[in-house]
């Protein structure tokens, strides 16, 4: 019998081995390419923005991919070289973010600065669109109304807010409206005058609610969004503890009670609030701290957030260097101790929660540090993930969806 193959089978083999070629070229192909670019079509695959201090090891605003599926966080790039961009917000679009440059001096004059920016999903990358004075000094927190159409600044060194029109074109405008705080609270060395902090808004869009350290409140304000205008409420705000110091202010999912942190006594205060009138009133304040431990002088605390599900809210304690979560009681709003965690960091400046609730990402400052950690739905507790990325002095968390 003759073995040698014939012409029709040599051309069979051929076609096999060039398939196989192919499958194997593809295959490696895949293997090679990081998990960014095979998840790209996947919907859980999201960026994260963090907000630093400039200095050391940053040089503005970092970016990462986030995979919700599994809470694996990239390493971190460059995403656009800006000085101390310490707080971010981003554009009911999806494709802006803008930042505050928590600085003293803007263009010769005692003013911080905004910057906004366009977002190239693809790269994460930021190109920036313009600047505008803050007008009050040291700007550190700032949000984008939900009509897409203003951004409100907490002026910290200032102590006062700004609102600044957005256009089109989705470039800032020049200040529609600013508002000088004024006043003082018993700590004289940190309460000295105002300390606007934190800016936040309604579900409605109706009023504006700045936490002033300086003032022992969580000042109120009507809020028109066509206009870019606030106006003093009545009543004027929500008040905490003498000596508190509000820091950072959120509100549950269905806006029926808002939580402010306060930095200087480590406590958290919960407020009812009704919608109506834009009023605020305190039911409880309770320790951020274990029971039993002391205030230290290095402790203070920092960023506070609801659970999208509306069950938790978690608040950050620096110097302790731990996240405490808490239960919520839903028709009360009051709150109930679940947790202390440890951030695996130095004072844990800020943290983000996911979309889907499912991740916690805490920021630590000093340790150049953001660790990743799972959120058990039912419980609201907190476990590391395992992983941490370095990232210099990270000081805010946002996330952006990639679709």
């Amino acid at each position: 019998m003759n073995s040698r193959p014939s012409n029709s089978d040599s051309s069979n083999l051929l076609k096999v081995t060039a398939l196989l070629r192919s499958l194997i070229l593809t295959a490696a192909m895949l293997i090679s390419f990081p998990p960014s670019t095979v998840s790209a079509a996947d919907s859980s695959e999201m960026l994260v923005y963090f907000g630093t201090y400039t200095g050391g090891k940053s040089k503005g605003i970092y970016v990462s991919r986030f995979d919700g599926r599994t809470g694996k966080l990239g390493e971190p790039a460059l995403a656009a070289e800006t000085s101390s961009p310490s707080f971010l917000a981003i554009h009911p679009d999806g494709k802006h973010l803008y930042a505050v440059n928590e600085v003293a001096d803007f263009q010769g004059k005692r003013s911080g600065a905004v910057t906004g920016y366009s977002i190239d999903s693809s790269t994460g990358r930021l190109s920036q669109l313009n600047q505008q004075p803050s007008i009050g000094d040291g700007p550190c927190h700032i949000i984008v109304d939900k009509a897409g159409a203003h951004v409100i600044v907490a002026n910290y060194g200032g102590g006062s807010t700004t609102v600044l029109p957005v256009g089109k074109d989705r470039r800032l405008g020049a200040a529609s409206a600013f508002v000088q705080h004024t006043g003082s609270s018993v700590n004289k060395s940190r309460q000295e005058k105002p300390h606007a902090h934190c800016a936040t808004l309604d579900n409605a869009n109706r009023f504006a609610f700045i936490a002033d350290l300086g003032l022992d409140q969580v000042l109120v304000f009507k809020y028109d969004s066509a206009k870019g205008t606030i106006v003093a409420n009545n009543p004027p705000g929500g008040v905490v503890p003498a000596g508190s110091g509000p820091r950072h202010f959120a509100f549950d999912p269905k806006n029926n009670h808002g939580y402010v942190i306060n930095e200087i006594t480590c406590t958290l205060t919960a407020f009812k609030y009704d919608a109506s009138k834009g009023a605020l009133q305190p039911i409880q304040t309770v320790s951020t701290l274990p029971a039993g431990e002391s205030m230290r002088p290095e402790y203070s605390t920092a960023e506070i957030e609801v659970h999208p599900g509306g069950k938790f809210v978690y608040g950050s304690n620096r110097g302790h260097n731990t996240i405490a979560v808490f239960g919520i009681d839903e028709a009360s709003g009051k709150v109930s101790l679940v947790q202390h965690q440890s951030t695996l960091g130095k004072i844990p400046r800020s943290f983000g929660i996911d979309p889907s609730g499912r991740w916690l990402l805490a920021a630590n400052q000093e340790s150049d540090s953001v660790a990743v950690f799972a959120i058990d739905s039912v419980t609201g507790k907190l476990a590391s993930a395992g992983q941490t990325i370095t990232v210099g002095k990270p000081v805010c968390v946002k996330f952006v969806a990639t679709h």
